[in-house]
């Protein structure tokens, strides 16, 4: 019976580490961290909120790509030129959920992706400037 039972322990462990491996998570790294990648040109920032949530305000640095668009299809070169390969891509959104579904959206696309947490509202307090009107 404890050889059973060890057989469904690993499979068990197994799953899960699966799942823990396919899901986007949020980043790790610090507000600090972030705004220095940012920078020194190692990271983008995506903003994967809807065109008219951009249009009301958005962050400086940030480069547009509605969760929507990710959805319905996006072309290689288009991701190309707002997420380079070799660069940390931190993708955000009103309050951190929309940026992980566009991770595990994009994670084939063999890039360094990390979802942030805080929102809009939240990196705009954290002192990430705003874009000029």
């Amino acid at each position: 019976m404890s050889g059973a039972f060890t057989k469904c322990s690993f499979a068990l462990f197994v799953l899960s580490l699966c799942a823990s491996l396919s899901a986007a998570d949020h980043t790790k790294d610090s507000l600090q961290t972030i705004q220095e990648n940012l920078r020194s040109k190692k990271a983008v920032l995506l903003d994967v909120r809807e065109r008219d949530e951009w249009d009301d305000g958005h962050l400086a640095q940030a480069a547009l790509l509605p969760l929507s668009k990710i959805e319905s299809g996006l072309k290689s070169a288009d991701l190309d030129k707002l997420a380079p390969k070799g660069k940390i891509i931190y993708l955000h959104c009103a309050a951190g959920g929309r940026c992980v579904q566009a991770a595990e959206l994009l994670q084939k696309s063999g890039r360094d992706l990390r979802p942030l947490n805080p929102g809009y509202d939240d990196l705009v307090e954290a002192g990430f400037p705003k874009a000029k009107k």
